[in-house]
């Protein structure tokens, strides 16, 4: 009756009632645990002891789960120390970039992107906007993701999105526009409003009076603040900032009016318009920067050949010539081999990349593929899988002859954002959290080694070596940690050393800087072991004394290593951090904690682009935590006189 007393007690109390109710009852609060425990050796008590614990046992899983993520991830994602991606600098965390809407999914009549947003019109004329756009300003109509209510009322033919703008031209003939207007994307607003117009109408009157025919249209398409209307008749319309995101554009007017060029299709790079004709030429301007294709001029390589299709990235080419030849220039791969059999229906181009359709039905991408962007699923390589693919920004969608989505790849989003060069944090999180444990765990190795093999030699011989041992180690000891650390990586980084190298380096001077608290601790502990029975008795057997010291009397103190090499492991890993983030521990590009804090240490990134210093520093404060709850529970279930429930 009483035990059942107790046992119920004990389901419905919390402990320290429950202790003080087993007062009351004259039984031992602890007497079923310790009869439990009793023939348990002390190693496994000592584990009982600790899972016992549940915010040890929290830490121990969230530190095997980090140490997965920064060990086995990199094998699976390693990072691109040459990598950056200039359209996708400072990008919060979002996953929608490739979330096409659902009624997009059906008939699309255009799908347009030249970065992290995507604009598409379907054919009931209704304009949808999806992906993301960083916008900081108080005014609606720069940010592109609110389509103006003129807009949705429309009933919208064409639509192209450029770098940071959007045009769209309605059944009416009406030109709408909006997004950033600072270089002339509206064509009547911003400092270099219609700047670059040559021998043409001026635009503003053009959006104002409806002086063309939306029937006429042939082709609306934007570039890097640039946008450009082509009608069907060879007259082209162009504006924005010309100055970067079109140099050559005089010179392609001087085409049309000079030469007597008419235009069938135009395209923009990052700082040049280009254009086939009517007639299959390819037209330059005054521009020689795709002059040569494998060593040839490219337009002796084309020769007597019609161009019949022409895209553009923000760096390179493709044209499409008659035979079904592909021709890519720039800095972008070699095109891929159409089947044979096969001809290409139409090429089509995102912000890195190309991609086409067969008259087959099959779909093929090639170019800068970093994001994802050139993988076409298995299903989609197939015949007869798609009919028409909008290459998007960093997008793919393909449909099928009944104009219905069949499939999408390329870029998502990113998980924790980028930072100011365009680079996934998340990446660059798994990748430097490799590089500041590693460094962390050397130098707490090489700090151990030293320590233990100082402490135990000092305190068993004690005499002049123990004073000259405790001299020495008080000298480290008394060296200023943080500002030595600084001097000496100041000096590596002005030498030729390699990269890796350096870093080694810093991991030996972190444990050459740290080891003298253990060794100190380890002295005392050996002191008060060298004196007992046990070691007297080896003494007595003529056991040599670095066998004494080293085999029977140091594993008597191997739990108070165990503590402080717990906790040093965390207090090097924050010196690697305060030495990168200082400027003197891992260098850019290669990531590390430390450095990426480092990059975000201005007030602009601290109230804009939050994502850039919260996860690195949560990833860090997270792992130092756990790594010193893990070490505080240990040092209280090795020891002895611990109770075995607190």
């Amino acid at each position: 009756m009483q035990n059942n007393k107790e046992k119920t007690a004990k389901k419905r109390l919390p402990s320290w009632l429950y202790t003080f109710f087993r007062l009351f009852t004259g039984t031992p609060a602890r007497e079923m645990t310790i009869a439990d425990e009793r023939y348990d050796s002390p190693s496994k008590l000592a584990v009982k002891r600790f899972f016992r614990k549940p915010l040890a046992t929290s830490a121990v899983i969230i530190l095997a789960c980090m140490f997965i993520f920064v060990l086995v991830g990199p094998l699976f994602d390693p990072v691109d120390l040459s990598y950056m991606e200039s359209l996708h600098t400072n990008v919060a965390p979002n996953t929608s970039m490739m979330r096409i809407p659902s009624s997009m999914k059906t008939n699309p009549v255009a799908i347009s992107s030249r970065g992290t947003f995507t604009a598409g019109v379907d054919e009931q004329g209704k304009v949808y906007v999806w992906g993301y756009y960083g916008c900081f300003s108080s005014d609606k109509q720069v940010d592109v993701m609110i389509i103006p209510d003129e807009v949705k009322e429309a009933n919208i033919k064409f639509i192209a999105a450029g770098s940071d703008h959007i045009v769209a031209i309605g059944d009416d003939s009406t030109v709408y526009a909006w997004g950033a207007y600072d270089n002339g994307q509206y064509g009547d607003m911003g400092v270099m409003a219609a700047a670059c117009e040559y021998k043409q109408p001026k635009f503003e009157k053009l959006k104002s009076q409806g002086k063309f025919d939306v029937n006429n249209v042939a082709q609306l398409t934007c570039g890097n603040q640039m946008s450009a209307i082509l009608m069907k008749d060879g007259t082209m319309y162009a504006w924005g900032n010309n100055m970067s995101g079109a140099n050559n554009l005089v010179s392609m007017y001087k085409a049309i009016s000079d030469e007597g060029k008419v235009y069938k299709e135009l395209c923009f790079t990052t700082t040049n318009m280009f254009a086939i004709t009517q007639d299959g030429e390819f037209i330059t301007g005054k521009n020689n920067q795709y002059e040569y294709y494998n060593g040839v001029k490219t337009i002796e390589y084309i020769g007597d050949r019609k161009v019949v299709d022409i895209a553009a990235t923000g760096d390179a080419i493709s044209l499409l010539l008659e035979d079904s030849e592909i021709i890519s220039l720039g800095t972008v791969k070699i095109p891929p081999e159409i089947p044979a059999g096969e001809t290409v229906k139409a090429i089509s181009a995102g912000s890195r990349h190309f991609s086409l359709v067969t008259d087959s039905g099959r779909v093929i991408s090639w170019g800068n593929g970093a994001l994802g962007q050139t993988e076409v699923p298995e299903d989609l390589s197939q015949a007869g899988a798609a009919s028409s693919v909008f290459a998007s920004g960093f997008q793919n969608y393909a449909f099928d002859e009944e104009g219905k989505f069949v499939g999408s790849w390329g870029l998502k989003g990113y998980l924790m954002g980028t930072d100011d060069m365009g680079r996934d944090i998340f990446n660059r999180i798994m990748n430097g959290g490799k590089m500041t444990m590693t460094i962390g765990a050397v130098a707490v190795i090489v700090a151990s080694i030293i320590g233990i093999i100082i402490g135990c030699i000092s305190g068993y011989f004690g005499g002049m070596v123990d004073l000259i041992l405790m001299r020495v180690t008080e000298i480290f000891s008394a060296i200023p940690f943080l500002p030595f650390a600084l001097v000496l990586s100041a000096i590596l980084q002005g030498s030729s050393l390699k990269e890796d190298y350096r870093i080694f380096i810093i991991m030996i001077i972190l444990g050459l800087l740290s080891w003298t608290g253990l060794a100190q601790l380890v002295r005392g502990q050996i002191l008060a072991e060298r004196e007992k029975e046990f070691v007297i008795a080896a003494r007595s057997m003529g056991i040599k004394e670095n066998r004494i010291a080293f085999k029977h009397i140091l594993p008597n103190v191997i739990s108070v290593i165990l503590v402080n090499l717990t906790l040093n492991f965390a207090s090097c890993m924050l010196t690697e951090s305060s030495l990168s983030y200082l400027g003197f521990g891992v260098r850019l590009p290669r990531p590390s904690w430390g450095n990426m804090l480092n990059g975000a240490r201005n007030a602009l990134v601290i109230q804009n682009y939050w994502w850039r210093w919260l996860f690195p520093a949560m990833f860090l404060a997270l792992t130092v935590i756990c790594i010193n709850v893990i070490g505080d529970t240990l040092r209280d279930v090795l020891d002895p006189k611990s109770e075995v429930e607190k």
